[in-house]
């Protein structure tokens, strides 16, 4: 791993947190609760533009249960969720063949195929519920380069809502729908993404007070990697913004060239996650998502996890290799959710910096 070590950018200062827009520094439970919605609404309005508003009732429908030998005689269920407006997504559902309730990890990346057989097999395996959307299907992700702004959607018909901002509204949605079956454990809901997955997992994670633990694998910028603090070959704010502008709200191209003037960075999206869990998993060798940046943000939002009293409930693990959604990734997330929904020993993650 020591050929990707020499990447760590110089430190230059990032946002603070723990300072309020009047400059008074945060130093209670109190004040960081007031100062969340600074860094939430700053957040929104500048990067990702405003969130879709939920329906007032979600309907999940099951259309058809089968029996998966393969997976030790998991149920199979796909279903539809309806939005109200008469659309809806489908959502797959894996569950173990045992007594529930059971914790669930939600996967968005529905349109990839991350999630091998191997890896549902790990998930039940540990007890643990597999659910998957497709996140393409709530909005559109054109081809790079395409040139394509803001979209609508059937979802939001009239409406246009940046991709990721949608994106994240489905994993809402899909947490609503799986709320309403009794073998899930409401309370152990997790939610995990890949690149802009991850990026979309993050954003639902920071809007959503009902998912416990989130967790993003690569998602580089505008994910859990730093504008400010780029590593040698790292994405920038123009190579993200300029060829997947359908991502984004508006506001965020205005500082292409210019962001140390932005007034937050990406800390302050993981910090809107606390105090609830949050696991980011990066790749050495893959410098395009900025796994040294993303290390620079999880030091800052850490300062928030230490103020609520819950330091160990952010983490950050890398591993050798490149871009990619990995078993070894879901493994990792699976030991530390082991340890958020069901007391076992904390798994290894880094406490030190691998870069120099």
């Amino acid at each position: 791993m020591t050929e990707h070590r020499v990447s760590n950018p110089t430190a230059v200062a990032l946002p603070d947190l723990l300072r309020d827009d009047a400059g008074t520094a945060v130093r209670s439970t109190a004040h960081w609760w007031r100062r969340r919605e600074e860094v939430h609404d700053s957040l929104l309005a500048l990067a990702y533009g405003p969130m879709p508003i939920g329906p007032h009732a979600v309907q999940c429908e099951t259309l058809h249960t089968a029996t998966v030998q393969g997976f030790g005689g998991a149920r199979l269920l796909s279903c539809r969720i309806g939005t109200g407006n008469g659309h809806g997504f489908m959502l797959r559902v894996f569950v173990p063949n045992a007594d529930g309730p059971f914790p669930v990890l939600l996967h968005g990346d529905g349109c990839w195929h991350y999630a091998s057989d191997a890896v549902i097999a790990a998930v039940l395996a540990r007890g643990y519920t597999f659910a998957q959307f497709n996140r393409v299907e709530i909005a559109a992700d054109p081809e790079p380069g395409a040139n394509v702004a803001l979209r609508s959607s059937r979802f939001f018909p009239g409406q246009q809502y940046g991709a990721l901002a949608a994106w994240a509204w489905g994993y809402q949605r899909a947490v609503d729908a799986l709320r309403q079956f009794e073998w899930v454990d409401a309370a152990c809901i997790a939610v995990v993404g890949h690149s802009r997955g991850g990026k979309a997992a993050l954003l639902a994670g920071a809007t959503d007070q009902r998912i416990a633990l989130t967790s993003a694998n690569n998602s580089g910028a505008g994910g859990a990697g730093c504008f400010r603090l780029l590593g040698a070959g790292a994405e920038t704010l123009a190579d993200v913004v300029r060829v997947f502008p359908h991502w984004f709200g508006p506001g965020l191209a205005q500082f292409i060239g210019r962001e140390h003037a932005l007034p937050f960075d990406q800390h302050f999206l993981k910090a809107l996650i606390a105090p609830r869990a949050l696991l980011t998993t990066e790749a050495l060798g893959d410098l395009w998502a900025n796994p040294s940046g993303s290390w620079h943000t999880h030091t800052a939002a850490r300062a928030v996890y230490g103020l609520l009293d819950v330091p160990q409930r952010i983490a950050i693990a890398y591993r050798a290799g490149g871009h990619g959604h990995l078993l070894a990734d879901w493994l990792v997330l699976l030991d530390f959710a082991d340890w958020v929904f069901r007391g076992k020993q904390r798994p290894r993650v880094q406490d030190d910096s691998p870069f120099e």
